[in-house]
């Protein structure tokens, strides 16, 4: 009866088109859901999120749940998810990529999922990290570690998904570090971010695993960017 009197009054809508979900749909309506531009690049060891990386950082793995392109589904979502608060958005893409993710045994031996994280002054105007409850969803279906506080920015950038190809590259890279690297070596790590553009933000947090021995890692995002 109180579920149905919220509905009345504060009826639930679809994060892509806005329109009223049903009882059974949740986050995202039955018509937009097969609508999303699944890439199915965890099926690909040559895919395009390997290709972006290639020559930059050695990855065990790379994926990427979705395809973005501007004015698209999956911008609409994204909006909703970095700047409306909708973090609901990152917790049923996690669990939609890591069911997928969980039946292949490479992604099993992932030990740590480690977000990208936000400088702490946008952390702070933003209130919360639009990867956290994406990454949380990975490591549990993968049974893995979520480790928020190994990874930390160190240098405040603009975003780059709104930009084109040659204003993200023209860009200083972001700068990163880790806050403790005992008990890393030989470790698994799969690090997660909501959209891959140039690859710069996540090659430059591979880049400060660099010196651990014998680490292993792999990346997983939302989103690629076509």
């Amino acid at each position: 009866m109180v579920i149905n009197l919220l509905n009345l009054f504060f009826p639930k809508v679809c994060l892509s088109c806005n329109n009223h979900l049903s009882d059974n749909e949740r986050h995202i309506c039955t018509s937009c859901r097969h609508q999303l531009p699944l890439t199915n690049f965890h099926l690909d060891p040559s895919n395009a999120v390997h290709k972006v990386m290639y020559g930059r950082v050695k990855l065990e793995q790379a994926t990427a749940l979705l395809h973005f392109s501007k004015k698209g589904i999956v911008q609409q979502l994204i909006h909703n998810l970095k700047y409306r608060g909708h973090q609901e958005i990152g917790q049923f893409l996690g669990e939609w990529l890591g069911e997928e993710l969980k039946q292949y045994s490479e992604y099993l031996k992932v030990d740590i999922v480690v977000p990208v994280p936000l400088h702490k002054s946008k952390l702070k105007k933003r209130g919360y990290n639009q990867v956290e409850k994406f990454g949380k969803a990975i490591a549990k279906a993968l049974n893995a570690d979520y480790n928020p506080e190994l990874l930390i920015k160190t240098s405040a950038t603009k975003t780059q998904v709104f930009k084109d190809r040659f204003m993200r590259s023209s860009d200083t890279h972001p700068k990163f570090a880790i806050t403790k690297s005992e008990s890393l070596a030989s470790k698994h790590i799969l690090i997660v971010d909501d959209i891959i553009t140039t690859g710069a933000t996540l090659e430059a947090c591979a880049n400060t695993f660099s010196t651990i021995d014998g680490l292993k890692l792999s990346i997983a995002t939302m989103a690629i960017t076509d």
